[in-house]
């Protein structure tokens, strides 16, 4: 296609007229399923990171901003400014990289479609229903315009959470304003122009993507309010010749965005992930901590291969972490992070964000880290998938004896998923020591079925 051309296909207009006109009633019953099950694995992670030193200091920089459209603080028991709410809540949910995934998409839409569109749910008093159909439609808008750019996207160094996460904010938040089609694009092309995220933290480290996803959540609840206050975006803001596809990606495909819309739905694809990593790294963890457990101990290992996906190489193969941030999209690192503590810890194994903070600096671990290489491998690249990628995990033992272990589904993928059960201990565990049992027990029979609520007002009454 020529790229001064736009695309036939009217990407924008499509995406905005199926948002508004979505109804939950015809949504497969598996999908309705998925959804609170991603909501209640948010509130999980928000309240995981919502007294993290990242999360602190976005509310100090923004917690004290008050306006006509306010919105609840999770967990805090008080209403700011709507657009940094969801700001706030966004970065306590998303800095963890302990969050939903997308494989195909390469995004994390939860942690910027949630945060936001609660803020909106309680401005415009609507209802779990409501909330859900809004959710699922910025959820797919999001992924399907991720799968419409990726992996191209990401190699030029957009990540696609703050940039397509914004715009499924906005849908989400038009919807739940109640705007008709018309004003809902332009919600979405106001999104469009907002919307950036650099991936340069893949390399040096950093904060910032601690933040991307509340600043996305920021940025698509604004552009719905800029859209409600009669403000337009271009109509063609995806597909024009200048316009989001081509700005942020060297292969646009239209079609992909617009396939089957309404009819297949890519959110049932999404990850949740056992570990705070990269959805990438979850099967190479895994493999290692399997190995581990069979009786391979870190003093004995002479070095490790990673076989992995070359999407991985140049953002998630690094070594020698400079910080923890960085050590969690470190796959040597966290494979073995995993063969160091594995054997002594009961159960499935769960990397936390703790648990990377604690040993970066772990002198075996580190050595370890840097005797680790990732390589291409052809089995693992043929055997990927819009849901899973897997991993090999080949220790070579001071003895000179080798050890493998294949990984093709890793747990929380679509095929091999952490179940809603699972979900909902996960989140009692991390919740019932700081809010007591019985309220989050309360909000749990709340919030496993948020399509019976009337109001959002009952998801917000964990405090403390």
């Amino acid at each position: 296609m020529n790229p001064a051309q736009s695309s036939s296909i009217a990407v924008t207009d499509e995406l905005a007229r199926f948002a508004a006109a979505l109804d939950w009633e015809t949504v497969p019953p598996h999908v309705q399923a998925i959804m609170p099950v991603l909501m209640i694995d948010m509130f999980r992670a928000a309240a995981v990171g919502s007294d993290k030193p990242w999360t602190r200091a976005v509310g100090q920089s923004f917690g004290s901003a008050t306006g006509a459209d306010c919105a609840s603080l999770l967990y805090a028991g008080r209403r700011i400014e709507a657009g940094r709410a969801a700001f706030i809540n966004g970065t306590a949910a998303g800095g963890l990289d302990w969050d939903d995934s997308h494989v195909a998409a390469i995004i994390h839409p939860g942690v910027c479609i949630w945060p936001a569109a609660l803020a909106a749910a309680e401005i415009a008093g609507a209802s779990g229903r409501e909330l859900l159909t809004a959710v699922l439609a910025g959820y797919e808008v999001a992924i399907r315009v991720g799968m419409s750019i990726q992996p191209e996207h990401s190699l030029r160094g957009f990540q696609g959470t703050p940039t397509c996460g914004a715009l499924g904010a906005a849908v989400a938040c038009a919807r739940l304003f109640r705007l008709p089609a018309e004003r809902l694009r332009d919600a979405l092309g106001i999104a469009a122009t907002f919307a950036c995220g650099l991936s340069q933290f893949f390399v040096s480290g950093s904060d910032i993507k601690r933040f991307h996803a509340g600043k996305a959540a920021a940025n698509g609840i604004e552009a719905a309010l800029l859209a409600r206050a009669g403000l337009t975006g271009p109509r063609d803001a995806i597909e024009g010749s200048q316009g989001f596809g081509r700005a942020f990606s060297d292969r646009f495909d239209p079609s992909t965005a617009v396939k089957d819309l309404g009819r297949h739905f890519p959110t049932e694809w999404v990850s949740l992930k056992p570990h705070a990593g990269s959805v990438r790294m979850q099967a190479a963890i895994e493999g290692a901590a399997m190995l581990a457990r069979a009786g391979v101990r870190i003093e004995q290992v002479a070095s490790m291969e990673l076989g992995v996906h070359g999407a991985m190489m140049s953002k998630l193969a690094a070594n020698r972490p400079v910080d923890y941030q960085q050590a969690q999209l470190s796959t040597p690192f966290a494979a073995a992070m995993a063969v160091a503590l594995a054997p002594g810890r009961e159960g499935p194994l769960t990397l936390s964000v703790d648990d990377f903070e604690q040993y970066l600096d772990d002198p075996a671990i580190r050595d370890l880290s840097a005797r680790t290489r990732c390589v291409v491998d052809a089995r693992v690249e043929a055997l990927t998938t819009a849901e899973a990628v897997p991993a090999r995990v080949t220790i070579t033992m001071k003895d000179g004896s080798r050890v493998e272990q294949f990984v093709e589904h890793p747990k929380g993928c679509p095929r091999n998923p952490i179940t809603a059960d699972e979900v909902v201990q996960r989140f009692a565990a991390i919740a019932a020591p700081r809010f007591g049992a019985g309220p989050v027990d309360a909000w749990l029979e709340q919030a496993r079925h948020p399509e019976r609520l009337a109001s959002v007002a009952p998801l917000f009454s964990l405090r403390g």
